[in-house]
């Protein structure tokens, strides 16, 4: 039930899927005639400058549609993957070359033939993310992997690097008490990226992506209700999300223009954003149900299982510390239980750290306001009527 009520938040966080057309859409050719010199004013959704663009974080989410994305303009796109037999018969990766290389391997990403080959790489575009969230994950993801792949580009002589964030990332520069440790991570690596001066950055930090939610839909179309989580006086988190293909497009769009070079972007799709309560409203309405039915859980029930698995992490770490062994135990059930211990600890760690996010989530508004921070065409809308 934990990981259920969690993963509906986490899920609008990361956003709901939809399929859009990009933004000020252009064929490949007409992008290749735009392959201008860089100090022509770059045009949104269309401008290439006909250099070598390497995308690690590929197979993700995002990734996939930058690839996509970025050989449309007309780029040489090459996608970095761990798989190149499975990676072969990814569509989206349909015209760009395909390399392989271990993020975490910094001599192989520089080896000869590699993507980082000196010469072979004018832009980096990090799609990079940790699976789970959890500490050990993010540093070594979020951070480390992301930084392997910075000094790889540094190495090979690329111009420019686009990092794509998170707009979270904002509590952990806050130092709030309930920021997240893959908040901190990318916090870490965007100062390191900062700090450099061989080549020049972009950080994009959108506020969500659409990702699919059907499995709600799916519940709500069989008659259970919605879920979301209340604040209290009828107040829920906010946001507003930005569709697959024009996140793609904007963090593109970085390549060519020189405004957001060296730059930090908040950015939110086109729209005013939804509250989860007029979400679960529009999944009603989009089924064609006569009334929505929406339940509200108290916020406090993620206060209550954090506290329990964090407690249990505790306890367990400090078992597994103990040291006042009956005198002639062996050595191997005290070590066979420390080591059980100690796992355990780190899996309640783990789990608790999943429950924060999830709490995050539901509490903090993923919202942009300003104009300037809001890019492209897609919204929720079309996505529950596709799926529904």
């Amino acid at each position: 039930p934990m990981r259920f009520l969690v993963s509906l938040f986490f899920s609008f966080a990361a956003g709901v899927r939809i399929s859009p057309s990009p933004p000020f859409a252009a064929t490949a050719v007409a992008c290749r005639r735009r392959a201008l010199p860089r100090a022509v004013e770059a045009v949104p959704g269309e401008s290439c400058t006909g250099e070598k663009v390497v995308v690690v974080g590929a197979t993700g989410y995002i990734g996939k549609a930058v690839v996509r994305e970025s050989v449309r303009r007309g780029y040489a796109t090459t996608a970095v993957v761990r798989d190149a037999a499975k990676a072969a018969g990814e569509p989206k990766f349909e015209g760009a070359r395909i390399a392989t290389a271990d993020v975490c391997d910094p001599p192989a990403l520089g080896a000869a033939g590699s993507p980082f080959e000196k010469g072979a790489v004018d832009v980096v575009i990090s799609c990079l993310a940790s699976r789970s969230g959890s500490k050990k994950d993010s540093f070594a993801i979020d951070y480390q992997a992301t930084l392997n792949c910075l000094d790889a580009a540094r190495a090979a002589g690329a111009r420019h690097f686009v990092l794509l964030s998170a707009f979270c990332v904002k509590s952990a520069e806050r130092k709030d008490p309930y920021a997240l440790q893959f908040q901190y991570a990318k916090m870490e690596f965007e100062a390191k990226l900062r700090e450099q001066t061989e080549m020049t950055y972009s950080i994009v930090r959108p506020t969500a992506f659409f990702k699919s939610v059907s499995g709600q839909l799916e519940v709500v179309n069989s008659g259970a209700p919605f879920v979301y989580f209340d604040l209290g006086e009828g107040r829920c988190a906010t946001c507003n999300p930005i569709s697959e293909a024009d996140l793609a497009a904007a963090l593109v769009d970085t390549v060519a223009d020189k405004s957001k070079e060296n730059a930090l972007w908040n950015l939110g799709g086109p729209d005013d954003g939804l509250s989860m309560k007029q979400q679960g409203e529009m999944v009603a309405e989009v089924l064609g149900k006569e009334e929505a039915k929406l339940l509200a859980v108290p916020i406090g029930l993620f206060d209550v299982i954090i506290g329990g698995l964090q407690g249990g992490a505790d306890l367990a770490l400090r078992a597994s510390r103990f040291d006042a062994w009956p005198e002639g135990a062996p050595e191997w059930l005290v070590k066979g239980l420390a080591s059980g211990l100690a796992g355990l600890a780190q899996s309640l760690e783990d789990s608790a750290e999943f429950g924060r996010i999830g709490r995050y989530y539901a509490v903090e508004d993923m919202l942009t306001t300003d104009p300037a921070d809001k890019y492209g065409r897609g919204t929720p809308r079309p996505h529950y009527q596709r799926i529904a």
